[in-house]
């Protein structure tokens, strides 16, 4: 078309980049020159139905959801503009192959209805675009698999940052491996669709990303419906798509046979609940078959409060239940806390989750909350590291984390990583109210040093009053959660 070309596309590549699959490097050699842009042509523009589907399910008007950092708000008309592009892709054909070089090597692919979530996944783009591509060009981000959402996963949220520039670039899982090393294999998942995402006025800190299964899936269904002597038909014929995929590029399947959940990493984790007070709503986390913990300003002052629980192995059945406002600090308090009861055992609970009772700056952290997608979506999953334990008269009384919480999350799960350990419970993100600016890596949690000892009286003697001690104001403590200097004991 007329519109395809006119486009002057230009393809930059780097070959002697990291290779992905053995993260191995050749420094022992000086790198060869960039070579130049290979010019590049559309062959089509693919629309992605399950993906678009998804967008309209998860991301609705209200919300005032945006993709992008562009200060100008021209009102919903842009925001259902916006989303309407958001699910179409370009099929771009060039030739990479240099004079003297191999082919650029296949691609293997990873089914996006068998990812989980936690799972850890490489975000690949090359942020800024076209900007100094010899120093962007095949830049990595690690994170984990935050959600998913849409028919065979065709929506990947992930925590993985990238910049603006890196859309189009690919987001890959590792098999059998946290991080990328010499024995581990990466997948391509997906496709960054963008890279900023914004919920009203918060930054919500994740990427969001399209299954290259779903995009794979449309583009095969679309060659089938050309006419056998169509030009484009015979270019996408020689992809030879064959179940979905083109010659090398292998669907892998990252879970195992006997498990289609993408909830097991989670079994791993405390229960978490959504829970709704009316007009607000957060996280809670079931730390008995009857009992859940939360924060007040998520109960709102309410004596009953309903809970959902997400059974994602189910297909995402809901199960709501009512429970029983037992304790809320007062406004007074240092800590934004709440206990409640549920009249019915909490489902899915194996056991009581353990609360550590040490903390470890560093060590790699999960947070477990219904923020960002909220009621829409079971729960995320953001990785980090606690960043920080700040302790008062010798007792820790925040904790900080890397992870991105967004609102939702609050009353959420702040485990340790590997053993699944009850960290905390978050309290808030961050907020610059004079530049109107949300942080979602830098957030504060109530240790669970600080309430196990009453949970451990509260089992023994039944009596709601043995929380009344965190009411009791401790100065330095309150300096600490308002964030200002603690006085000097000198």
């Amino acid at each position: 078309s007329r519109f395809t070309a006119d486009l002057d596309i230009r393809v930059y590549h780097s070959p002697a980049r990291r290779d992905v699959n053995t993260h191995k490097t050749t420094s022992h050699v000086p790198p060869p020159p960039p070579p130049p842009p290979r010019t590049a042509k559309v062959l089509m523009l693919l629309n992605c139905l399950e993906f678009n589907k998804a967008l309209h399910t998860l991301f609705q008007e209200s919300d005032q959801w945006k993709f992008h950092n562009d200060d100008d708000d021209d009102g919903v008309e842009k925001l259902i503009q916006e989303a309407r592009f958001l699910s179409w892709f370009a099929v771009l054909q060039t030739d990479l192959q240099e004079d003297g070089r191999r082919s650029p090597p296949n691609v293997l692919c990873a089914k996006g209805s068998s990812l989980r979530k936690g799972s850890s996944v490489v975000a690949c783009g090359s942020p800024f675009g076209s900007l100094c591509p010899d120093l962007f060009t095949n830049t990595l981000s690690t994170g984990i698999v935050s959600n998913l959402s849409g028919e065979g996963n065709a929506v990947i949220l992930t925590d993985a940052r990238c910049l603006p520039g890196t859309e189009g670039g690919g987001l890959f899982v590792t098999e059998g491996h946290d991080h990328l090393s010499s024995s581990s294999s990466a997948h391509l998942v997906g496709v960054i669709v963008a890279s900023l995402c914004w919920k009203g006025v918060e930054w919500i800190g994740l990427t969001l990303v399209c299954s290259v299964q779903a995009i794979l899936r449309n583009l095969r269904d679309v060659a089938e419906r050309m006419e056998v002597d169509s030009p484009l038909r015979v270019e996408l014929s020689r992809l030879r798509l064959h179940g979905g995929a083109p010659e090398g590029l292998q669907l892998l399947n990252t879970a195992s046979p006997s498990s289609s959940s993408s909830s097991s990493l989670l079994r791993r984790y405390p229960t978490v609940c959504l829970i709704d007070s009316g007009q607000f709503w957060g996280s809670g986390v079931v730390v008995a078959p009857h009992l859940v913990l939360t924060c007040r300003h998520v109960v709102n002052g309410k004596k009953t409060v309903t809970l959902r629980f997400h059974h994602e192995e189910e297909g995402d059945r809901i199960h709501v239940c009512v429970g029983d406002v037992l304790f809320s600090t007062q406004p007074s308090s240092s800590y934004d806390f709440a206990v409640v009861r549920l009249r019915d055992s909490a489902p899915e609970v194996v056991e009581v989750p353990v609360v550590a009772e040490s903390f470890q700056p560093g060590e790699e952290v999960v947070v477990v909350g219904y923020g960002a997608l909220g009621k829409r979506c079971g729960p995320s999953l953001t990785g980090g590291v606690l960043s920080k334990a700040v302790s008062w008269d010798r007792r820790p009384v925040m904790l900080q984390t890397t992870c991105a919480v967004q609102a939702g999350a609050s009353g959420g799960a702040v485990v340790r990583k590997r053993s699944g350990e009850l960290l905390g419970i978050v309290s808030s993100n961050t907020r610059d109210c004079a530049a109107n600016v949300t942080y979602p890596h830098l957030n504060f949690s109530i240790p669970g040093s600080v309430f196990q000892p009453l949970l451990q009286r509260f089992s023994q003697s039944g009596d709601v009053e043995v929380f009344r001690g965190l009411d009791a104001v401790d100065p330095g403590v309150q300096r600490v959660w308002r964030l200002q200097n603690p006085p000097s004991k000198l």
